[in-house]
C-alpha cells in the first residue's frame, strides 16, 4: 500500500524542493510531477525535487515521445536519477491535447514501444542501432556520459488495453490517470495478467497505480464543489475511457461541448456526487481516506494524490499527510 502525491508544473521553480520534502517527512512513498501541455517541462523541477529529499521516490508521470524525442527523455531522466541517488521512476504516455498543437501521431501504440524500448537501449549505451519505424538511431555513437543506472523503472500512463499489451514486455506499473474507481482495477489487473503471460512474465510484478485531482478540506462540500470545477478540465477525455462504467452518451456529450467551450463552470454542473467520486478524491480527509483504501482494496498498489490537494494547497497536503495518510495506515 503505497501512497504519492502529484504537483502540476505551475510553480516558481524553488517552491518544488520545499513541497517535495514535506511530502517526505509526511511519510509519502513518492513525489511525481505532470509534465502537460503549456506547463513546465517536468525535468528542472524533478531537480529541484532530488535536491531537497533523500529517501522518498521521484518521476514525472508521463512524458510522451512526441513532444520528447527518446534521446532527450533518456538523457533528462539519466541526470534525474543521478541527482536523486537512484531513485528515479519514468512515466510515459501517449499525451492528451496534442491536436491543439498540431500532432496527430499516425501510429501512437507503435510509437510508445518503440520509445519504451529506445530509451531502455540508450539507458544501457549500447552503440548499436535501434531500427524502429517511428524511432531511429543510425548507431555507432550513444549517451556519452556514465549514467548511474542502466534501467530505471518505467511506468506506462494509459487506459487502452491494446497499448497496454505492446508495451507490457517494458514497464513495471500502469497508471489509470484520471480515475477514483475502484472497479477500474481488477478490469485492468486481468488485461495486465493476460498480456504478462503472453510474455512469460509474471503480471503481479507489474503494479497499478491510480491517481487523480484530489481536494481534501475539513469543508467537505467546499472541497466537492473545487474538485468539480478541476475534474471539468479533462473528465471529457477520460469519462468515455472507463469501460466499467455505463456513463449517458448524452450526458457525455454535454461534457464535453462545455468543455471545447472552455466552460468549466458549465461542466462542473453536471457532475453529480456520485460521479464525481470516480474521477476524484474529494471531501473531508476521512472521505478522501475511504476512496483510497477501496482502491487498495480492488488491488491497487499505488494511489496518487493530485493537483491542489486542497482549496488552499498547503493546507491540502498537510492534511493528506497527517489525517489521511495515518488513516490509511491504521487500516
Amino acid at each position: 500500500m503505497r501512497l504519492s502525491i502529484a504537483f502540476q508544473t505551475d510553480k516558481p521553480l524553488a517552491a518544488y524542493g520545499p513541497l517535495a520534502a514535506q511530502a517526505e517527512a509526511y511519510g509519502f512513498d513518492m513525489v511525481t510531477v505532470y509534465n502537460d501541455l503549456y506547463f513546465q517541462p517536468a525535468w528542472l523541477p524533478l531537480l529541484e525535487i532530488a535536491r531537497a529529499t533523500s529517501r522518498i521516490r521521484l518521476g514525472v508521470a508521463a512524458v510522451n515521445p512526441f513532444t520528447c524525442h527518446p534521446l532527450a527523455i533518456a538523457g533528462n531522466i539519466a541526470l534525474i536519477d543521478e541527482a536523486a541517488g537512484g531513485r528515479a521512476t519514468l512515466g510515459m504516455a501517449r499525451g492528451a491535447w496534442l491536436d491543439a498543437i498540431g500532432i496527430e501521431p499516425e501510429h501512437p501504440v507503435a510509437a510508445l514501444r518503440e520509445a519504451l524500448a529506445c530509451v531502455r537501449h540508450l539507458l544501457r549505451r549500447d552503440p548499436a542501432p535501434f531500427a524502429g519505424a517511428c524511432f531511429t538511431l543510425a548507431g555507432g555513437a550513444t549517451l556519452r556520459w556514465p549514467v548511474l543506472r542502466d534501467t530505471v523503472p518505467f511506468l506506462l500512463g494509459s487506459w487502452g488495453p491494446d497499448t497496454i499489451r505492446a508495451c507490457i514486455e517494458h514497464i513495471d506499473a500502469v497508471k489509470i490517470g484520471g480515475s477514483a474507481n475502484p472497479a477500474v482495477v481488477p478490469h485492468f489487473r486481468r488485461i495486465i495478467d493476460a498480456a504478462a503471460e503472453r510474455v512469460g512474465r509474471d503480471g503481479a510484478g507489474i503494479e497499478i497505480v491510480v491517481g487523480a485531482v484530489c481536494v481534501v478540506d475539513d469543508d467537505a462540500a467546499a472541497a466537492r464543489a473545487l474538485a468539480r470545477r478541476e475534474v471539468a478540465l479533462y473528465l471529457p477525455v477520460v469519462a468515455g475511457l472507463d469501460p466499467t462504467l455505463a456513463l449517458d452518451p448524452e450526458l457525455l456529450a454535454r461534457l464535453r461541448m462545455a468543455a471545447a467551450r472552455h466552460d468549466h463552470a458549465a461542466a462542473a454542473g453536471l457532475i453529480s456526487d456520485d460521479l464525481l467520486r470516480r474521477f476524484a478524491f474529494a471531501g473531508a480527509p476521512a472521505d478522501v481516506a475511504a476512496q483510497a483504501a477501496a482502491l487498495f482494496e480492488a488491488g491497487a498498489g499505488r494511489v496518487e494524490f493530485g493537483t491542489p490537494h486542497g482549496i488552499a494547497a498547503a493546507r491540502g497536503l498537510a492534511l493528506l499527510g497527517t489525517a489521511v495518510a495515518p488513516a490509511l495506515r491504521r487500516r
